[in-house]
């Protein structure tokens, strides 16, 4: 709070959150909405005239009142009354005065929080250049637990959203550089909560991306930091079409190659054990904590993987999905059986008008509509009905069109024959056809809806079992064969593909991989060496992005035996 000149009343204000007055420590009733727009405005160009004109258009848009000058006046008169309550009516204000360029109001020095904000940036960015990151991390802080929440919180308006806009980018900038300290005084496992929430709330800015990824890498999670820049490709791809920033690309090719320039610097000399630490204001953990080695793991062997990871179905016998073969040149390996297209459920309507079409036409529409329900159900045996249909249909009409309806003959009988067929054969088919079934046919092709969804979230968790052991235990990995599905084996991986050990035929029976790009891969391998991840290749350029990205699911990059 400061004291305005030739007044013993403190007087601050605030517009980081909703637009507010404070004397004595206590907030002064600004009266209505309108008038409290009125002097957000005057704030947001403290002690500089506004003119009157761009008051009305900030506060009331498109739909000014008729007599703006003297709406906005009338508010002015209010604030004046609320502000300066000491002032007699006759006196000019002190306070928030009229120019010839419009209305000023006087705002003395850190009397308005957005200003104060400023100002702690622009400190800290100084101390920081100066060399002295850990004060300029306590001023971004003290800056940031200036805001009260929304900047000019309820206010609309083109003009506030612009101001709000501006007052957040600042508020997003300072935090990045408050992070960015953190992370160079070696406080990544303290900031890694804190920038998922930013993540969350800044999804749009690399910045934070970037700081997260870097934070959990330095904490160990690996994996994780390659989990947030799929998930930083994945919501830029899908709500954009483009790839991330150059620089968000390149550090996770630095994560992928274990690039040393990516460790966390090293805790100076007179560092305090993390007991002794104390803990900074809000965040609940010691702010200099780095997390310990883990543990050595014990050796883990084959069988002393749960019974529950290996599969109880047909895979145990080495089929990673029921009917699939896994032994030799299988041409499907590891994804769903193709599924017989689900039967539609017709509406009264429309199967009566299915079935009493034959009828009308006399059978010359029934090939046409076995034909497309042949095509929807990708069904041999009703394209083969369908060209009977039409072959009778022909007959029917080339007898008609050829004999004398007056005379009778050996022709009656294949015509009579064939619009008995079409007709009310074809009305009974069709009848068939477009009924409900009443159970699924057997077998995988058959499966029901909700088998199959069983079956992909058995497939998912299979998967997920198998890439914690090649991750945690890749010698027990490669005993049990994980990621070869042309080896006969015991362990259900739910249809994995090892880049690494997958002969050449099998990766050629990926989908989106054909022999050329199979080949570009055993030839990789052999030549550069094994693959640290999946990722890598599309890093040595091995295939396009696109295709990594689509069989990412699907491949693993399985250790090799030293």
């Amino acid at each position: 709070m400061v004291t305005l000149a030739g007044d013993g009343s403190p007087l601050r204000f605030e517009i980081l959150g909703r637009p507010a007055a404070w004397r004595d420590g206590r907030e002064l009733d600004l009266g209505p909405g309108k008038q409290r727009a009125v002097l957000a405005v005057l704030l947001l160009s403290p002690n500089r005239p506004v003119p009157t004109s761009s008051i009305v258009e900030a506060v009331w848009g498109d739909e000014p009142p008729d007599n703006g000058a003297n709406v906005v006046q009338k508010y002015v008169a209010g604030l004046r009354r609320v502000l300066e309550p000491e002032r007699s009516p006759r006196s000019p204000g002190r306070l928030l005065t009229l120019t010839g360029a419009g209305y000023a109001l006087r705002v003395p020095p850190e009397g308005l929080d957005a200003e104060i904000f400023q100002d702690r940036v622009r400190e800290a960015h100084a101390v920081r250049a100066a060399g002295d990151p850990a004060r300029a991390e306590a001023l971004l802080r003290d800056a940031l637990s200036g805001w009260r929440g929304t900047a000019l919180a309820g206010l609309n308006g083109s003009f506030f959203e612009a101001a709000r806009g501006r007052l957040d980018e600042e508020r997003a900038a300072a935090l990045e550089a408050c992070a960015e300290i953190g992370l160079e005084l070696g406080e990544h496992a303290r900031l890694v909560p804190e920038l998922i929430r930013l993540v969350a709330e800044y999804p749009l800015r690399e910045g934070f991306r970037y700081l997260l990824m870097l934070a959990l890498y330095r904490c160990g999670r690996q994996a994780e930091a390659l989990a947030a820049y799929r998930d930083a490709r994945d919501f830029f791809a899908d709500e954009f079409g483009v790839e991330p920033g150059e620089r968000l690309q390149t550090l996770h090719v630095g994560i992928l190659r274990a690039d040393p320039a990516l460790a966390a610097p090293p805790a100076p000399a007179d560092t305090p054990p993390a007991d002794d630490l104390p803990e900074p204001a809000g965040t609940g953990a010691a702010a200099g904590f780095a997390p310990p080695d883990p543990p050595a793991a014990a050796p883990v062997r084959a069988e002393h993987v749960p019974a529950t990871m290996v599969a109880a179905h047909p895979a145990a016998a080495g089929q990673p999905w029921p009917g699939v073969p896994v032994v030799g040149p299988a041409p499907a390996i590891g994804w769903p059986p193709p599924q017989a297209p689900a039967r539609r459920r017709y509406p009264w309507a429309v199967r009566t008008g299915l079935i009493l079409a034959p009828l009308l036409s006399f059978g010359a529409l029934t090939w046409a509509e076995v034909a497309y329900f042949a095509a929807r159900r990708r069904s041999g045996t009703l394209g083969l009905m369908s060209v009977g249909y039409l072959v009778m249909t022909v007959v029917f009409f080339y007898g008609a069109a050829a004999t004398d309806p007056e005379a009778t003959g050996w022709w009656d009988v294949p015509m009579m024959f064939s619009v008995f067929v079409t007709t009310l054969g074809g009305g009974v088919h069709l009848a068939l056809i477009t009924a409900e079934p009443s159970s699924p046919p057997d077998g995988p092709a058959g499966l029901s809806e909700a088998a199959v969804d069983v079956a992909l979230i058995e497939r998912r968790v299979r998967r997920d079992q198998a890439r914690s052991l090649v991750a945690h235990h890749p010698a027990v990995a490669r005993e049990l064969r994980i990621g070869r599905p042309d080896l006969a084996r015991t362990f259900d991986d739910g249809g994995l593909v090892d880049v690494n050990a997958a002969p050449e035929h099998v990766l050629a029976a990926l989908p989106g991989l054909d022999p050329y790009h199979a080949k570009l891969i055993v030839l990789a391998r052999t030549a550069h060496g094994p693959l640290p991840s999946v990722d890598d290749l599309a890093v040595r350029e091995i295939l396009p992005f696109h295709t990594v990205h689509a069989l990412r699911e699907t491949l693993i990059a399985v250790p090799p035996e030293a």
